[in-house]
């Protein structure tokens, strides 16, 4: 099983430190994932224009082609005015419709502050639903109150539930799609 970590934006840090934590964490719990991280600051990719994925080429045809070769994907993303960052829906717009058809998806959200709470329920999971993707129900939401002066985490509770996110997407994919 492949195990994709895609952080989401191309400035900040504090979403890359809590993807760093969960793919770490989901190569703990098990040892035959092959896990791997990609983050978009580390990427310079086009705006998608409908064509085809393997039409694309450089970064995009390689972060399209990560996202399409993966079993399953923890997303992590910051809330940017209400939403998704536009990097992160670009590369859903390099993708075709159904791309994320047998993925188990786990999403990550890092904020300032809880008012946009229900950012993922009414921007992400329509999208990843429209795209066919199994979507693990519950997401991580993390506020800057989580992160310590340095930038790392250091909520206790926020540790463990990325850990939990982590294995119930491996056990969730695991399960709906057993020989991957």
């Amino acid at each position: 099983m492949k195990l994709l970590g895609l952080s989401g934006s191309n400035i900040g840090s504090k979403t890359r430190v809590a993807m760093n934590n969960a793919i770490r964490m989901a190569g703990e719990i098990d040892a035959d994932v092959n896990v791997s991280m990609i983050d978009l600051a580390d990427y310079d990719i086009p705006y998608g224009d409908g064509r085809n994925y393997l039409d694309y080429k450089g970064d995009a045809l390689h972060v399209a082609k990560l996202v399409m070769d993966a079993d399953a994907i923890l997303i992590g993303t910051p809330i940017f005015q209400a939403s998704i960052p536009a990097i992160l829906k670009n590369v859903f717009d390099l993708l075709p419709p159904d791309a994320l058809r047998g993925k188990t998806i786990g999403i990550i959200v890092t904020a300032g502050t809880s008012k946009h709470f229900l950012m993922a329920e009414h921007q992400l999971k329509p999208i990843l639903a429209f795209m066919k993707a199994n979507i693990i129900s519950s997401y991580v939401f993390i506020e800057n109150k989580d992160y310590n002066p340095d930038k790392e985490l250091v909520n206790p509770d926020i540790l463990d539930r990325l850990n939990r996110l982590a294995k119930e997407t491996i056990d969730t994919h695991k399960a709906l799609y057993p020989t991957t």
